[in-house]
């Protein structure tokens, strides 16, 4: 293949091309747990997360619900992934080894958002959220009906694998994945940059800027403790009995059990199957959708 501007540009679609096949081969598994955010500036302040606003009877003159009580900030962060094309290989026409190269590429950057999404969930049990305790706590502060601090718990404990019972079907869920810029195609490919000259490397590759941060960790249940009926119950009835200051129900609905590799067939025995082990009904059929993620393992 000649080394000419026209040769270039199209070697460079047909990279993007191969790069964009990738793009929509990844699942989205993030959004099980993580509500997109966009974000303008470099950090964004989520005081309001302190505050889940309930309705009220209308007696008197109107309360304005303070949203703005407390301070949880989150970072956006760069992210870059650049894949070098040596000149020799254009050179001799040996190029339809990148095309796989390229649609990897794609994958890895539609699946970045779930590695870092579960990459924070799992560090839940040991990272501060925007109440001051870890996200994963058993003595989160919550006012009951007086008025008075109660301790009030979303995590089992345990040192086995992880797994989450949420309900996803709320606006607001359990992460934050916070978009400042999404990733866009970038490429140095003309035969006069420095890294062709210098490296004989044509250069073709991605960057972004984003981050994750905890949301109302009421919204999630977690657990390291053995996936049993047992512990599955008292993780549901948790999550579902959850309540907001002063005593409010927050109707919360658990719908996935999000699980890693290693614990699907107990997820599925759970959530699935009609009967138990022992032969006898299986009350707890349905009540969620076991959700397999290799990004929890």
């Amino acid at each position: 293949m000649l080394i000419n501007g026209d040769n270039l540009r199209t070697l460079g679609v047909g990279f993007n091309a191969a790069f964009s096949r990738g793009v929509g081969q990844a699942e989205s598994d993030h959004l099980l747990v993580a509500t997109p955010v966009p974000s303008s500036t470099k950090t964004n302040e989520y005081g309001w997360l302190g505050k889940i606003p309930s309705v009220r009877e209308w007696l008197g003159p109107r309360v304005v619900q303070n949203i703005s009580s407390g301070k949880y900030e989150i970072t956006n962060r760069p992210y870059e992934l650049t894949v070098g094309v040596d000149r020799d290989d254009i050179e001799d026409d040996n190029i339809g080894q990148y095309t796989p190269l390229f649609e990897e590429l794609g994958r890895s950057v539609a699946a970045h958002p779930s590695e870092l999404v579960y990459a924070l969930l799992k560090l839940g049990s040991s990272t501060i959220c925007y109440d001051g305790q870890y996200f994963f706590d058993t003595d989160h502060p919550v006012l009951d009906e007086a008025g008075t601090p109660v301790s009030v718990s979303n995590y089992g404990g345990g040192s086995g694998p992880l797994w989450v019972l949420v309900d996803d079907s709320r606006a607001l869920k359990p992460i934050i994945y916070q978009m400042r810029r999404d990733f866009a195609w970038v490429k140095k490919d003309k035969d006069t940059d420095d890294n062709v000259f210098e490296r004989r490397e044509f250069l073709y590759g991605v960057d972004g800027r984003m981050a994750v941060g905890f949301a109302f960790w009421q919204f999630a249940y977690a657990s390291r403790q053995p996936l049993t009926v047992e512990n599955y119950e008292a993780a549901y009835v948790a999550l579902a009995s959850m309540k907001g200051d002063y005593g409010r129900p927050l109707g919360l609905r658990p719908r996935k059990l999000i699980v890693p590799p290693a614990l699907t067939g107990a997820a599925t025995a759970i959530t699935k199957n009609q009967l138990t082990t022992g032969g006898a009904t299986n009350q707890w059929q349905g009540t969620s959708e076991a959700v397999m993620t290799p990004w929890l393992a």
